[in-house]
Parts: C-alpha cells; sequence; structure tokens
C-alpha cells in the first residue's frame, strides 16, 4: 500500500506522522508522547500491575512503535513485572520514517534505549522475541480480520486505530468481538475514543465501561472491562 507520510511535531514537541490522503494524525496533535502514556501506560499498564505481575498485552496498530517503547520502558523499570506484547500492523512503516522520529530524545534517553527503539522496528515479523528477562515481544505483519493467534490469553487491550471517523470499519461490533475473544474474563481495554456507537458496541459485548479523564486536548477516554 502507497500512501503519502508526513513527519510532523505535536504540541508538546513529539512527532507524530501525518497521512495527507486521510487527513489524519497516528497520534493527538496535542501531544503524542502525552496521549499515550496517559492512556496506554498510566490508564492501562499501570492501573493493571497493580494488581498482577505477569501481563500478557495485545496493542491493535503498531503504528510508530511509541506504546511497544513506553511499555519496554516500563518494564525495565519496574523489574518485578514480565510482559508479553503482541502488536498488529498491516502497513508498517519504513526504517528512514521511524529514524526521523524523536520519542528517545523526548524521553531524554540514551543511545541504548534508541537502540532498543529501532529494534522493535528491525526485528522479524510473526517471531517471539524475548528482548530482555522481563520483555517478550512478538509483532504481527496482519490486520485484525486475519488474526486469531490468541484465544482468552490476553490481560490488557491497547486499542489503537485511526478514530473512527476516519476507519470506521475497525470499530465495528465485528472487530470488537475479535478483540474480546483474545482477552480473558476481566481483561482490561483502554482507548482514546470515546465515541457513543463504540461505547455501545462494548457494552453488546458485555463489557463493562469507565470514562475517565483524557489525555490533553480530549475530555473523555474509555477503559472497558471484559464481564
Amino acid at each position: 500500500m502507497s500512501r503519502k507520510i508526513e513527519v510532523i511535531a505535536s504540541d508538546d514537541g513529539s512527532s507524530t506522522i501525518f497521512l495527507p490522503n486521510m487527513n489524519e494524525t497516528y497520534h493527538s496533535t496535542h501531544g503524542a508522547l502525552q496521549e499515550s502514556e496517559h492512556v496506554f501506560i498510566k490508564k492501562g499498564l499501570s492501573y493493571l500491575a497493580e494488581k498482577q505481575e505477569e501481563i500478557t498485552i495485545l496493542e491493535i496498530g503498531f503504528g510508530t512503535g511509541l506504546n511497544a517503547l513506553l511499555t519496554q520502558i516500563f518494564a525495565n523499570q519496574n523489574q518485578n513485572i514480565k510482559i508479553h506484547y503482541h502488536t498488529l500492523e498491516p502497513f508498517p512503516l519504513d526504517l528512514e520514517v521511524i529514524q526521523q522520529l524523536n520519542y528517545v530524545e523526548c524521553l531524554k534517553g540514551s543511545k541504548e534505549l534508541k537502540n532498543e527503539f529501532e529494534t522493535l522496528h528491525q526485528i522479524s515479523w510473526n517471531e517471539c522475541h524475548q528482548l530482555n528477562p522481563n520483555f517478550i515481544f512478538t509483532k504481527y505483519h496482519t490486520k485484525l480480520e486475519d488474526f486469531d493467534t490468541l484465544l482468552n490469553e490476553v490481560d490488557l487491550v491497547y486499542f489503537d486505530a485511526f478514530a473512527p471517523s476516519r476507519q470506521a470499519d475497525m470499530w465495528t461490533i465485528e472487530q470488537l468481538e475479535r478483540v474480546a475473544k483474545a482477552m480473558k474474563s476481566q481483561g482490561i481495554l483502554v482507548t482514546y475514543c470515546a465515541n457513543g456507537q463504540f461505547k455501545r458496541n462494548l457494552k453488546a459485548l458485555d463489557f463493562e465501561l469507565e470514562m475517565l479523564d483524557g489525555p490533553p486536548g480530549k475530555r473523555e477516554m474509555t477503559r472497558g472491562i471484559k464481564s
């Protein structure tokens, strides 16, 4: 798939990707790094890590790798946590684009962290990689509708697809049902989205919903618990 791609700065100084053909960005223009840290790490991973020490994550939308990088940093900083990270991406970014992203600089990271970030993008697809003793990483070059590898295994879902206004097919009840089947009972789904139809779809799949304060520039976000 050929796409025109631009690397732009969001309001917190961190990079995101702009797709002119879709008029859409990979992250909030109010702050890419702030959004990921708030929605996926603070309201998802940190919340769950208070309750259990081994966590299986499924990310819908690897994209720039920012969520994966922040999760690996969390694992590095919390040695009592073991994370199995699975992520889907049908349209990977080229390495030359990845090298323009400034997340490591914004995080004041070392050369080692930069190497870790590039490794997430360079290692092979559809294979399990133990990147350190407590972070196990697998990325799948596939669409959600073609993914059936996990069944009742996932503790935490990072649902980070493009917004429903841009990619409505990713937020249908059929797609969410695929995600739900991968999740354990009482598994958690977090997303920046607070769209009404999306929330009704989750409720139809027997999720309990929590509407939480959103990241900068967004009033609300959603955390769903599979009941």
